[in-house]
């Protein structure tokens, strides 16, 4: 039995969750509305504000469905409760970044600024010049638009300048091992 699929989800109040034909999830709550289509062969049960899943079959492929689509549905539900947040952090001389009404406006050391417009149920925050918090309700479109943003200046291994998860961690590199200065 799955470790993870055997865990019932637990519904806080405030939130509604709404199982339609073809396992089609639509949870309500504060920070918004989230709809997911789900593997059609998975038991999804809601009794008594506990949302269980259950598989059909021990089949190999019913045993990989099983966590995953309680995980979906776990995220769904903590999406809409708390919501979910990535923040980001600029290293580097000259590098900064703003907001400018929706737009996140970057200087990466380019010839141009970059511009990067969130899609719809995402919000962006500057709380300084080298950070950013990226939040919504949508745990896979957050962690999208975080990698999205991230990759218009990677973090290089030599100085660790560029745009970074706060978490992360850069492995550095030696510089040139040629001559030695005086």
């Amino acid at each position: 039995m799955s470790r993870i699929g055997r865990m019932p989800i637990t519904v806080p109040a405030g939130v509604t969750v709404d199982i339609a034909e073809g396992n089609v999830v639509t949870v309500k709550g504060p920070k918004g509305t989230l709809t997911r289509q789900l593997h059609g062969d998975m038991i999804i049960k809601q009794e008594a504000g506990v949302v269980t899943v259950a598989r059909p079959s021990e089949d190999k492929a019913h045993k990989s469905l099983h966590g995953l689509t309680r995980s979906l549905l776990h995220n769904m539900v903590v999406g809409v409760t708390d919501g979910f947040k990535k923040e980001l952090e600029i290293n580097g001389v000259g590098y900064r970044a703003q907001m400018q009404g929706k737009t996140l406006v970057l200087n990466l050391g380019y010839s141009h600024p970059v511009e990067y417009t969130p899609v719809e149920g995402i919000t962006i925050e500057c709380p300084s010049q080298t950070s950013i918090i990226v939040h919504g309700a949508d745990k896979q479109t957050v962690g999208q638009v975080a990698a999205e943003i991230r990759e218009k200046r990677g973090p290089e291994p030599y100085k660790g300048k560029g745009i970074k998860y706060v978490s992360e961690h850069i492995i550095r590199k030696e510089g040139k091992a040629g001559k030695a200065k005086k």
